[in-house]
């Protein structure tokens, strides 16, 4: 899996001659039926991570999750871009297993940050809100090989991107490179949780299926810049 491309050194060089931008209804649209559509597509493959180091349910639970997001999308047509992302976190709160909670609260603060102004600033403050939720919902760390080795380095690079006034667009491919860097980190981490934790040595050599989703996710944020995503 290759990164997005955006390194933390071309920020400063970006920062001066970038305009702020923001995420529209139909860029939210837009990302949220590519990341879909990569979910159901990656079902099985997923599916085959997962029970390799895990209990085999991931592929399965999170395609459930995103058909149920996809569902509501139709149902109840968003207005704004954070209602997108409140359809998104119904999806995964109304899905079983131990993602499902974990990434509805994640898009659930997602949403709050981002309401109607996608800004990149909004978008440092809702992925650093859900992904405190996560940790402290999952108590989990960076290292403890969870989706959370793919979320604080995103948090990060958001975070860095808006500090130095980068647009939401290089913003979201730096904060893409930084998760799948973060999620190919875990393929060297013995799990620390859930049932990765009970695996050992078995799942050393395979990236955390829920890291993955998170770096995937961050890729299909931005159009035509989805290079590094699982197959």
């Amino acid at each position: 899996m290759s990164g997005s491309g955006a390194h933390s050194g071309d920020l400063d060089e970006r920062a001066a001659a970038t305009v702020d931008t923001a995420m529209t209804l139909e860029d939210a649209l837009a990302w949220v039926d590519r990341f879909i559509s990569h979910v159901v597509a990656s079902k099985a493959a997923f599916t085959e991570l997962d029970r390799q180091a895990g209990d085999g349910d991931f592929g399965t639970n999170i395609e459930a999750a995103v058909s149920k997001a996809r569902r509501r999308l139709t149902e109840q047509p968003p207005s704004t871009p954070g209602e997108v992302l409140q359809r998104v976190s119904a999806g995964f709160l109304a899905t079983g297993g131990t993602s499902g909670p974990l990434l509805g609260a994640w898009f659930r603060e997602l949403a709050k940050g981002v309401t109607t102004h996608a800004s990149t600033e909004a978008f440092a403050v809702g992925v650093e809100s859900g992904t405190a939720a996560v940790q402290r919902l999952g108590r989990a760390s960076v290292g403890d090989r969870t989706m959370i080795d793919a979320m604080v380095p995103a948090a990060n690079a958001l975070r860095r991107a808006f500090t130095v006034g980068v647009g939401l667009d290089s913003a979201l491919r730096y904060a893409a490179s930084e998760a799948r860097r973060g999620a190919e980190s875990t393929t060297a981490m013995l799990g620390r949780k859930g049932r990765a934790s009970y695996v050992g040595e078995a799942a050393r050599g395979l990236p955390d299926p829920g890291a993955v989703l998170i770096a995937d996710l961050f890729e299909t944020a931005v159009p035509h810049g989805a290079a590094g995503l699982a197959e």
